[in-house]
């Protein structure tokens, strides 16, 4: 059996496809739908239960899960204006360590998600191996200690945990202001013909001209799926593209998708943002290409036209089954 935390949620539901899609369907989700529309992400997959996560914390304190061989936990609080630091520290950190205990008891492999918000504002580099890290919020601070717990533990020899950078695609849209730009974008050019980018902050960059690295959540799913089936692969590696992208990029991808005339008006930068903005992200990917070389990744632009053609403009915009 499989146990994946965070299941309904947008890579979580999106992975399920691909777990269905490559024959698993016992697998218990760990996770909850809450108020809004983020059970749609789980319609047309295959599971044994959905349970909430204290639940299942109840159920790996008695022993009550058995027979798992795959831990794969997708489950956080990813806001990184979350200001309860308590909570995160709880449900990120602590949550995190029970669960990845809970592997090891199993047996099982295990397979997390970690953050590229662990590296703060990037002035000391993106290198997957650093351990010196200033995360700028408490959302990254809660990452960063559990990649320091696996670390200290002797875990990053057998547990693989991906950095993830700026993932977009179909099934985020529960997200609210913590989705992509991409589902923005499409939003504000429907209802307006136009896309509101922040003005940069910093004189070193241009209006629009801050980069990152976006990525697929499709390139994500091939990634993890290739770390089910290769066990032997493992540590706390990045997890974008390695190719850093302006958001000017990324709203002319999307106005391109779409067949409409560039519009891009720039505001400015609220002063609390700008003391925290990330204005250049870039995953170095030298630990993964040397462990899976044979990872390849779509590039921005099919990428932004796979989502907004392919489910955004689309009357139900989530992830279909592919097989």
């Amino acid at each position: 059996m499989i146990v994946l935390t965070g299941g309904a949620g947008f890579i979580g539901s999106c992975f399920l496809e691909s777990l269905n899609a490559a024959g698993r369907e016992d697998v218990l989700v760990v996770d909850s739908f809450g108020n809004g529309t983020k059970w749609k992400n789980l319609v047309g997959r295959k599971f044994i239960d959905i349970v909430g996560k204290e639940e299942f914390r109840d159920m790996m304190a008695v022993g009550d899960v058995e027979d798992v061989d795959v831990v794969i936990h997708m489950g956080a609080c990813s806001s990184t204006t979350e200001t309860d630091a308590d909570y995160l520290y709880d449900n990120n950190y602590r949550y995190s360590v029970d669960i990845a205990e809970f592997a090891l008891q199993q047996g099982a492999r295990f397979i997390y998600a970690s953050s590229a918000a662990t590296y703060g504002s990037g002035d000391r580099g993106y290198e997957d191996g650093l351990t010196d890290l200033r995360p700028l919020n408490m959302y990254g601070y809660s990452k960063h200690l559990f990649d320091q717990w696996v670390r200290a533990e002797g875990h990053d020899t057998s547990f693989a945990g991906l950095k993830f950078f700026n993932v977009f695609g179909p099934n985020e849209y529960h997200k609210g202001e913590m989705s992509s730009m991409v589902f923005k974008a499409v939003e504000q050019i429907k209802a307006t013909g136009t896309v509101k980018l922040f003005k940069s902050a910093d004189p070193a960059y241009g209006d629009g001209l801050q980069m990152r690295d976006f990525i697929y959540v499709k390139d994500v799913c091939d990634v993890m799926m290739k770390l089910v089936e290769r066990p032997d692969v493992n540590g706390i590696m990045n997890l974008g593209t390695g190719k850093a992208r302006t958001w000017n990029d990324l709203i002319l991808a999307v106005f391109a998708a779409m067949d409409k005339e560039p519009n891009i008006v720039y505001t400015d930068m609220p002063p609390d943002l700008a003391k925290q903005y990330q204005n250049y992200t870039q995953a170095d990917m030298s630990t993964m290409q040397r462990l899976l070389p044979d990872v390849q990744f779509r590039d921005l632009e099919s990428s932004v036209a796979d989502y907004v053609r392919g489910y955004l403009l689309n009357d139900w915009p989530y992830l279909q089954k592919t097989n």
